[in-house]
């Protein structure tokens, strides 16, 4: 169906608009007439693509008009972060910031040993950091990379401020390598005590967690954990 197609394209257009940092809190949307004209579609389609753009928390419909969320529920799943990497050297979301708590050389997790494809006794790094946008904290992250790569980039073992947004555009520069194969499982479950703390919830509070494998044809480049609090809304395209 015609409309049903521009409906998907109307809502998708904002909302990378409003991901990229484009429109950004507070600012206010076209009219639905003015989106109307631009799309050439009608009210309805335009009703609609906006609905599910309040129930996802990116807009709020006021009297006055319809404006992105001053605190919107939302952050980049980990493929919009690799998008970022590639086009701006970071991770993060325009307006988020991140806190790094740890950053160490360890021996890893038995099932992190595996993924990285480490003989046994063999470290790795780990980082783990808290992210957030105003007062909303939006994921909180553990990172594992190559012992190796701490050589090359000796921020990976860093937990100064500011310099945890582009180590993966800098592992990627130091190392020579491309991300070329990424992979993601999410599932929900309850928070742990030390996602709880990190995330500001009660112990057992409802998250999606989620891990990515970025990688290429060497092997693991970074692997990493992550969870949300609830009602954080994440999306991503892709080629069907």
């Amino acid at each position: 169906m015609p409309g049903e197609k521009t409906f998907t394209k109307i809502s998708d257009h904002f909302r990378q608009r409003i991901m990229s940092g484009e429109l950004e809190p507070g600012s206010k949307l076209p009219t639905n007439r003015d989106i109307c004209g631009s799309w050439q579609t009608s009210a309805a389609t335009v009703s609609r693509a906006l609905q599910a753009l309040q129930v996802e928390g990116y807009i709020r419909a006021t009297p006055r008009g319809t404006f992105v969320e001053d605190n919107p529920v939302w952050t980049l799943s980990a493929a919009d972060r690799l998008a970022r990497v590639q086009r701006v050297k970071s991770f993060l979301a325009d307006g988020e910031t991140s806190r790094v708590t740890a950053a160490s050389l360890m021996k890893p997790p038995l099932y992190v040993a595996d993924i990285l494809d480490l003989e046994h006794g063999d470290q790795a790094v780990r980082r783990e950091y808290i992210a957030g946008r105003g007062q909303t904290r939006t994921v909180f992250a553990v990172m594992w990379y190559p012992a190796p790569f701490a050589a090359l980039v000796p921020d990976l073992l860093n937990t100064a401020p500011g310099r945890n947004h582009g180590l993966t555009a800098k592992v990627l520069e130091a190392t020579g390598r491309k991300i070329t194969h990424a992979r993601d499982d999410m599932h929900a479950r309850h928070a742990d005590a030390r996602e709880a703390s990190a995330l500001g919830l009660e112990i057992g509070a409802p998250i999606l967690a989620g891990a990515h494998r970025w990688s290429d044809a060497e092997g693991i480049i970074e692997y990493g954990e992550w969870c949300l609090p609830p009602r954080m809304t994440i999306g991503y395209e892709y080629q069907p």
